[in-house]
């Protein structure tokens, strides 16, 4: 072979290795660009939510109450040992109603994750204070019966009742599914809440004995009961659902509803939805 023909071997062999470069390198590029599933690999898409963390909370809440046993016990009392009471339990009669209120709040929260992929699992503290959260009812019922002695009672019965919501804290489970930057999650806890109530009841017996018509008017029996206290404790139910968005690795926020159901103070059934929002720090 001449050396004319080696000569155009050696460039032949230098374009092509040349042409390959330049073919392969937007190959590479595009690669590069490819998710990681079609690169035959894959990373989770989700942040990682573990350990403790805190952060601080405001919204607003709307409290429900029924009034409806408010003075069931102080009419009780009034009443004890009578026929009336034996015989027709107006200690039993639903006097008061049910109503509604709403005020802001504010708190704090702090917890602990556990994580295991995408699935998490906590326990979270929270405390919750009110602006103003009072509800109030008061109604007067009469009503007309007569007792086997021949006794016609003329019952009116006037009643008043108020409580006052101050503050609770919440001990919540929760268990969350993680997914890109978000965690949305659900509670369920005991909640213990701080009360002021009051109740007042004053109660009018007309008495008329009916054996003889027109019937002989025997009187008016007349008396009154109350009970109020501050700062008296409950407990109730919570539960709720909310969303933590990660903002950094260690910051996120937060957006929940929450619903707590107290047992009875002073006879009055309380519950309490919830809206908030927040910002929290894992550490």
């Amino acid at each position: 072979m001449g050396r004319a023909s080696s000569h155009r071997i050696c460039g032949l062999r230098t374009s092509m290795a040349a042409l390959a470069l330049i073919l392969a390198a937007p190959g590479a590029a595009l690669a590069a660009d490819m998710p990681d599933f079609l690169r035959g690999s894959y990373s989770p898409s989700y942040g990682r939510w573990d350990g403790f963390y805190a952060g601080g909370h405001f919204g607003g809440s709307a409290m429900s109450n029924n009034f409806g046993e408010a003075t069931r016990d102080e009419l009780a009392f009034i009443l004890r040992n009578t026929t009336l009471e034996d015989q027709f339990s107006p200690s039993n009669w639903t006097v008061l109603g049910s109503s509604s209120t709403n005020s802001l709040h504010y708190g704090g929260f702090f917890g602990y994750n556990w994580q295991w992929d995408q699935l998490v699992l906590g326990v979270d503290v929270g405390y919750t204070h009110m602006s103003s959260m009072a509800n109030s009812a008061n109604e007067t019922i009469a009503r007309t019966v007569t007792t086997t002695d021949h006794i016609q009672h003329n019952v009116t019965i006037t009643a008043q009742s108020s409580i006052k919501l101050i503050d609770y804290a919440a001990v919540r489970g929760r268990a969350a599914y993680a997914f890109g930057q978000f965690l949305p999650y659900a509670t369920l806890g005991f909640a213990v809440g701080r009360f002021n109530y009051s109740n007042t009841v004053a109660l009018s017996d007309a008495q008329t004995d009916v054996t003889t018509p027109p019937g002989t008017f025997l009187g008016t029996f007349v008396d009154s009961a109350s009970d109020a206290r501050d700062n008296t404790f409950q407990m109730g139910f919570v539960g709720g659902l909310g969303m933590d968005m990660q903002l950094m690795p260690n910051l996120f926020l937060r957006a929940e509803w929450e619903l707590v159901d107290f047992w009875k103070v002073g006879g009055i059934l309380t519950t309490v939805n919830s809206g908030r929002v927040g910002v929290g720090a894992r550490f």
